[in-house]
This record gives C-alpha cells, structure tokens and sequence, in this order.
C-alpha cells in the first residue's frame, strides 16, 4: 500500500477511535487526573514543612546540647570555687585554733611592745574592747559595737575601730596576718526583722559582723591583703550560755593577730557600703520585748 494511502488509513482509525470516547469519560479522566495533580501539589507541600520542622529540632537540639556543655562548664567552675573556698576556710581555722594554743606556752603571742600597746588600747575602751594577750586576740563586744540582731556597726564603735585600724597600721604591727572572727550564742534566730535583714541564723549573723568590723578595718587602711574573716555562730563559746552574763560574753567579735608576716598587696579594698539594719528597736532576735536597761544582743 502507497504511504499517503497508509496515512490516511490512520487518520480515519484515530478520528473513529476518538469519537468512541464519550464526554462524560473525558470528564472524568480530567478530574482524576487534576485530583491526582493536587495530592501531588499537597505531598510536595507536606515534605517541605517537614523537612523545615526537622531543621527546627535540629537547631534546638544544637541549642540544647550547647547549653548542657555550658551548664557542666559553669557546675565544673562552681566546684572549683567551693574546693578552693573550703580550702581557704580550713586554713583560717588552722590559724584560729593554732592562736587558742598559744596560752601557756610562756611566752607572748606578739612583741611586748605591741602588747602594751593593745593592753592600753582596751583600757582606754573597756566598754567595747577585751585584749587577751596571751593569744594575741583582741575581742569587740557585739552588745555594743552592734544593734540586737544587726551587723551594722555603730558611731561609737566605729571610732573605737578607726583607732585600733591606727595601732594595726604602725610599724609594729603593720607586718602581722589578722583574723576577724564572729561569734553569737546559742540562742535561735526568730525575728523576722533581723531574717530579712539577712541574718538567717546565727552563722549568717557571725559572719556579717566579722565581714563588718574588717571592712571599717579596711575603710580605715588596714591593707585587705592581710585580713581574713569567718563567722562561727555559737560553736565556739568562751562561756555557759545558761546565764545572760555567759550569753553576752559569747557575743562578740574576736581579731586575732597572727604572729606570721604576709606579701603586701598593692592596693586597699574599698569596703561595701551596707544598708543600716532594720530590726525593731524594742524587738530582740527572738521576738521577745527587750527589757529597759542595758541593751540585749538577740
């Protein structure tokens, strides 16, 4: 057969094959394959919010990994802090204990010149200031140095410290360590004036005002290089605190003069200005109402 006859043939075959199809069959086939089209559309869709979800939690995970390195970072420091601060504290309390030894021992913790300098000194104050020179410690009474329940010094003993700061700074004294040691007595903290002071309980307390009497020190210019301050609550009594004349006693605020030269610093620390304490004046540091007459600690 002739090609063009051959073409023709498959025309007619084509046209009569189409016009078998119905319109309605036509319809149909659209629609399905414009429903197939938008599944398509809607898959696609959905793939890419995923993969944009997954990239999210990707990048919060990162977050979250990044900050856990930082967090054992920061608790790894922290440990370090408290091995080096318990470090520090054991050896104050070395130095503490070694100065209580020194009685008996026969001879004077400190020069004697010095020492009747310090003897003269606590004659001249006997209100606020004992001298034990057997050990070298010169002790403020909290009763007066401070209000009850408070760390903040007052005007009298502030003038009383400026000049011990004075015999600290002298040529006999200058090279000597210096301890500042807090103590209370045995009686509880209750007082919501004093708590919200700060001063939780006694070892808060004892602390405050031995951080105190070394900061009038060092606004005074004893080098902070050579101070050392811990607060030992009521775990160091000098006597019963069955009576109220032992319980005073235990309150108080001991510097000791340790017989050890130290390496100068080149500066003197600022102290930190502090707030004046707000516990009631009639209050004690067991709520209770203060008695007229001398002025009870706690």
């Amino acid at each position: 057969m002739a090609p063009s006859l051959r073409w023709i043939g498959l025309a007619a075959l084509g046209l009569t094959l189409t016009g078998c199809v119905s319109q309605d069959q036509y319809s149909a086939l659209k629609l399905e394959r414009d429903r197939i089209a938008e599944q398509l559309t809607t898959a696609q869709r959905e793939a890419s919010q995923s993969k944009s979800a997954a990239d999210a939690y990707k990048q919060q995970l990162d977050a979250v990994a990044g900050s856990g390195n930082g967090t054992i970072a920061l608790i790894k420091n922290q440990a370090e802090q408290i091995a080096q601060l318990t470090t520090e504290k054991d050896d104050l309390n070395r130095k503490y204990m070694d100065a209580l030894a020194r009685a008996g021992n026969g001879a004077n913790a400190l020069p004697q010149p010095l020492t009747d300098t310090l003897t003269a000194f606590a004659q001249q104050n006997p209100d606020l200031v004992d001298f034990d020179s057997a050990r070298g410690i010169v002790k403020f009474k909290s009763d007066v140095v401070f209000g009850s329940g408070d760390a903040t010094v007052t005007a009298k003993a502030k003038e009383v410290i400026d000049r011990f700061a004075r015999i600290l700074n002298s040529s006999g004294a200058s090279g000597y360590e210096l301890l500042v040691a807090g103590h209370t007595d045995n009686q509880p903290v209750h007082n919501p004036a004093t708590i919200s002071a700060g001063h939780k309980d006694n070892w808060y307390l004892s602390a405050h005002r031995a951080i105190a009497v070394g900061g009038e020190l060092i606004r005074n210019g004893v080098n902070s290089t050579r101070i050392g301050v811990v607060g030992y609550a009521d775990q160091r009594p000098v006597a019963s605190n069955a009576s109220a004349a032992g319980q005073q006693q235990n309150r108080r605020v001991e510097v000791l003069i340790l017989p050890s030269t130290i390496h100068r610093g080149t500066g003197v620390a600022a102290a930190p200005k502090r707030e004046p304490g707000k516990a009631g004046a009639h209050l004690n540091k067991d709520g209770t109402v203060i008695p007229s007459g001398p002025s009870l600690n706690k």
